[in-house]
């Protein structure tokens, strides 16, 4: 019965998950595991600590520039600018070096020359004023021997950092733009754009040259889709398109299948390359096999202006082992390749059975990329996509983001993803409609095989029924005692129902030359029965629904069409040699049709295909249409007679529809990273730790979303968080859970159970079950949880377009307002003691001291903000100002807890029934008093000097944020920069001092 089958799809796909554990925990394995291991650990402990301090930040920033190559010295006598460098270069940055118009944190110095400025600041503070702070130094060299040192003024390479992030601008750019970068730039790359534009200062950049030096293109051997691609790929280039707040440049190619676009991509990368002088391209595929392809496509490019190949004049490189070459003008990698080179791990050699994917997607764990010297970020020029659509963008995403350069990709089938990805920089656009009607592409038919069991599934009688293991597929037998019904979708996966597969297969045959391809076989004269040959079968592609399911379709089809090995094999990763099948399934006549899973479903060429046979379903669209490009390609007549002689040109292809495929609709493809916010939030997962079903994967995930979620908390909810879990942090919440699911820690739980006899997988579930018991006993816990996540999180929407459909002032509605200020009234009258003594703790003299006064009204606040209340000071404020109560605020500043203030003084007043004065703005309210109070002080003949005003001024922006100025704040930024309270008293002297803060508090305060 189900149960039965489902029991034994379960203890499968339990021997499935022993022998990953297994490969995960031998020897070879046990630093990864420990490395891992200690990344969560890291994670967790990074999210949860404090936000750097400027002193911090620039300690960081002294690590960072030293990676970078650059030697970090002081502006003493000891500064030695002529410091032998490495192969990174010969730079100085020379700490806190004063210009005119301030003092720089750095100053850049290359080869004893004066290039640029960093502006350090500590770590959250807005980089944007830095910046403009580090163009003003930049602009304006001290005296005549700073600018007789400097290279260029004003100096070209302007840098700010909080440590977390950095921001880049190189004045040589035309239009030059700020924009994100991972580090510093080594000395080195800012010695060869001074050499470049030292040559050229008419074109002293890249995106200069670009501009200014590129060629007219040669069209002859290009399509006019191409020609689109290739100016739209670097008019988007030149200027610095699809960047809006990456830091990259994005622009997106769309192109049919068959259309050219790694071709293309030669192209303008060879135009870069010479005309544009870019240093190195890095072209990256998301399967071996494409790499393969992709390097010798570039270099077999026969170049317009020289005739002469691409390999002639620049190093094209497959990235492996030995690294990357640093002579290699394009490199051709996998993202994972990639990652493991940029991280330092083992890269293993390539295998000649280049699969479908070099490291699996679905790597475990959050993929993050450290500063590599050997491969800095600036290493290219320009990276191509190929085959864009792929989600690389989830987990992989820090990759591309690591290196500063334009980012372009190319795909046929481009999803919401993907256009969020590009910023919406859609440069060129070739559809497949556009491509047939072009003879680029070949149009398609379908011919539909439904069949019962296809359909509804099926019922195995009870008795002995035949049973394979997935993995080793040894087959045994078990005895039934029941029917064992299956449904639909059960079919290929946990059920192989043999006679559905030869119903399918046998229509195949019998309807293959008098339907599906009618005309195409020969007929005797005589008799008039077709004469069967099997040149004649169609190169045919059958899609298949795992590996198991390819065995068992590749045996009925040598069956019924009564053929040998040669006539149909299976080509998928677990095949052996695959590439090699791969070539001969292109190549060779007799090999008619091949079984595959998805290692040739998207970006691997096999022109002479005419049919396409889905024996399993496609949910995604773009995946869908990237199996459909499999047989869209066309050849030329002599090519495609050498392996399907005498049936003439390729017209058409055919796909065959087994499961309905064509009629199901069909959606988007998502992120292939399966965990992240957008797809798997914080209440889910905390939904599913609740339940006790919370996976390794599952809980890993939940434990980082938490302790990004500790670093927004505040003091005050992190206390409140604390008691209700019964005293446990929430960051030793976290740390349990980061333990619970570490290889090394579940290996020693293994060896121990073992040891008592216990079964050890439930040991391992019983620490993760304990791990989780603080979350997944405590509703209350959760609940404010999710509560204190939802106000902190910002959400950002990649994929809708929007349109302007109206623009203009908008009131809230009067009825809604007076329901407001009706229920605020009445929960007011309901709390008026204690409101009335939180009023009573701003009044001038008060014993309560102001900081702690303004944490009460600061909770108060926080407390009606939340549902169901939600009464938000802005909504309080504005409901007052509808129904005409309040005096009208500026809308461009947010109403704070001083507001409250008023409108609880207001209603304790008695409102309007009472005529109590109208609440008016805080802030109008304190700088109104400010001027008032100047203005008694000058009739009076008190004047004060500049830097006496500075201090008042600041005492009365003070007050307008904390309601009443706390003397303890002179402590703090920004009277710390004057030397806080002795540089008052210093200032004032200490009687005339302590009287200004008296009165000021008098005068200004709540």
């Amino acid at each position: 019965m189900r149960d039965q089958l489902a029991a034994l799809q379960q203890a499968q796909t339990a021997d499935d998950t022993r022998l990953a554990r297994l490969v995960v925990t031998t020897p070879a394995a046990a630093s990864e595991a420990v490395a891992e291991r200690a990344r969560l650990l890291d994670n967790a402990e990074q999210a949860a600590r404090e936000p750097l301090t400027e002193a911090q930040v620039r300690t960081r920033l002294d690590e960072m520039l030293t990676e970078a190559g650059w030697s970090v010295q002081d502006a003493g006598a000891d500064l030695n600018l002529y410091v032998q460098g490495d192969r990174r270069g010969s730079g100085v940055a020379v700490r806190e070096v004063t210009t005119a118009k301030g003092r720089a944190d750095y100053a850049l110095y290359v080869e004893r020359k004066l290039v640029g400025v960093i502006e350090a600041k500590r770590e959250g503070a807005d980089l944007t004023a830095a910046q403009e702070q580090a163009d003003r130094y930049a602009d304006h060299p001290t005296d005549a021997q700073q600018r007789l040192i400097a290279w260029r003024t004003p100096l070209p390479f302007r840098y700010v950092s909080d440590g977390g992030e950095t921001r880049f601008r190189n004045t040589l750019d035309p239009d030059s733009r700020t924009r994100r970068i991972f580090s510093f730039h080594q000395p080195r790359t800012l010695a060869r754009w001074m050499r470049q534009a030292e040559q050229d200062p008419q074109a002293p950049s890249y995106r200069a040259r670009l501009r200014l030096r590129m060629p007219e293109l040669d069209e002859r051997p290009l399509r006019p889709a191409q020609i689109k691609a290739v100016r739209g790929v670097e008019e988007s280039v030149a200027h610095g398109r699809g960047q809006q707040g990456t830091g990259q440049s994005r622009s997106l190619v769309q192109m049919a299948t068959g259309a050219g676009k790694t071709y293309t991509a030669v192209t303008f990368a060879y135009r870069m390359l010479k005309h544009a002088q870019a240093e190195r391209v890095l072209f990256l595929v998301d399967r071996n096999n494409l790499g393969s392809q992709a390097q010798t496509e570039f270099e077999n490019f026969t170049t317009p202006d020289t005739n002469r190949t691409f390999a002639d004049l620049f190093n094209v490189q497959r990235l492996g082992a030995e690294g990357m070459n640093p002579s290699a003008k394009v490199v051709v990698s996998t993202v994972q390749r990639l990652y493991m080179e940029l991280t330092g791990a083992t890269v293993p050699a390539r295998t000649s059975t280049e699969g479908e994917e070099e490291f699996p997607y679905e790597t475990p764990g959050e993929i993050t990329v450290g500063y590599n010297r050997n491969i800095p970020p600036e290493s290219f020029d320009l990276i191509v996509v190929d085959e864009c659509h792929r989600s690389i963008y989830g987990k992989w995403r820090s990759v591309l983001e690591y290196f500063d350069a334009p980012i372009v990709g190319l795909t046929a089938t481009p999803v919401a993803q993907t256009f969020g990805y590009f910023n919406g920089n859609l440069v060129s656009e070739y559809t497949y409609q556009e491509a047939v009607a072009d003879g680029v592409n070949v149009d398609f038919q379908v011919f539909e095989i439904l069949t019962r069991i296809t359909g509804e599934g099926g019922v195995i009688a009870q008795g002995t029924i035949p049973v394979r293991d997935r993995r080793t597929r040894r087959q045994r037998y078990e005895d039934f005692d029941e029917d064992v019904s299956y449904g639909a979708r059960e079919v290929g996966v946990g059920v192989i129902s043999k006679d559905q597969l030869r119903t399918v297969i046998r229509t195949f045959r019998e309807r293959l030359f008098t339907e599906i391809f009618p005309g195409r076989a020969k007929r005797d004269p005589d008799t008039g029965e077709l004469l069967w040959d099997e040149m004649y079968v169609p190169k045919t592609l059958i899609f298949a629904k795992n590996d198991n399911h390819a065995e068992e379709i590749v045996e009925v089809v040598r069956d019924v069409f009564g053929k040998g090995d040669d006539f149909c094999a299976k080509i998928t990763h677990a095949a052996r040699k695959p590439a090699e099948r791969l070539s001969d399934f292109r190549n060779l006549p007799q090999l008619r049709i091949a079984v595959t899973v998805d290692m040739i479903a998207t970006g691997t060429d096999v022109k002479p295909l005419e049919c396409l046979l889905f024996l399993r379903d496609v949910n995604s669209w773009a995946y869908f249409e990237q199996m459909k490009g499999r047989g869209a390609r066309t050849l030329s007549l002599t090519e495609f007679e050498r392996v399907t002689p005498g049936v003439g040109p390729k017209t058409h292809f055919v796909i065959v529809d087994a499961v309905g495929v064509t009629r199901k609709e069909k959606v988007d493809a998502g992120p292939l990273e399966r965990h992240t916010e957008k797809d798997l939030n914080l209440e889910k997962l905390l939904r599913l730790a609740a339940r006790g079903v919370a996976e390794d994967e599952h809980v890993s995930t939940l434990a980082s979303r938490l302790a990004k979620l500790d670093l927004q908390m505040t003091d005050e909810e992190r206390a409140e968080i604390e008691g209700l879990s019964d005293g446990v942090p929430l960051k030793t919440i976290v740390h349990n859970m980061v333990e619970a699911v570490a290889v090394d820690e579940q290996a020693k739980t293994r060896e121990a159970a073992e040891r008592l006899g216990l079964d050890p997988d439930k040991a391992v579930r019983s620490a993760v079950d304990r791990a989780l018991k603080p979350l997944a006993s405590n509703p209350a816990l959760r609940t404010r949880l999710l509560e204190m996540r939802r106000a902190k999180d910002i959400l950002y929407d990649e994929t809708s377009r929007d349109a302007l459909v109206s623009a203009g002032a908008v009131t809230e509605d009067e009825s809604t307002a007076r329901e407001t200020v009706r229920d605020w009234r009445a929960y007011v009258d309901e709390h008026r003691d204690e409101i009335a003594a939180l009023s009573l703790a701003f009044a001038a003299g008060s014993q309560v001291p102001p900081r702690e006064a303004l944490r009460r009204l600061k909770d108060l606040a926080r407390s009606v903000a939340r549902p169901p209340r939600a009464w938000t000071t802005d909504r309080l404020w504005r409901s007052y100002e509808q129904v005409g109560e309040a005096v009208v605020a500026d809308r461009s500043a947010a109403r704070t807890a001083a507001d409250l203030l008023a409108l609880m003084r207001y209603e304790l007043e008695g409102g309007a029934d009472k005529d109590a004065e109208r609440p008016r703005p805080h802030d109008e309210v304190v700088r109104e008093r400010y001027a008032t109070w100047l203005a008694k002080q000058a009739q009076a003949g008190v004047t004060f000097t500049e830097h006496e005003r500075w201090w008042l001024d600041h005492i009365a922006a003070a007050t307008v944020k904390h309601v009443r100025f706390d003397t303890a704040d002179l402590d703090y930024a920004p009277f710390t920069k004057r030397n806080g309270t002795d540089g008052f008293l210093a200032q004032f002297g200490e009687t005339r001092a302590e009287d200004i803060l008296d009165e000021l508090d008098r005068e200004l305060g709540a």
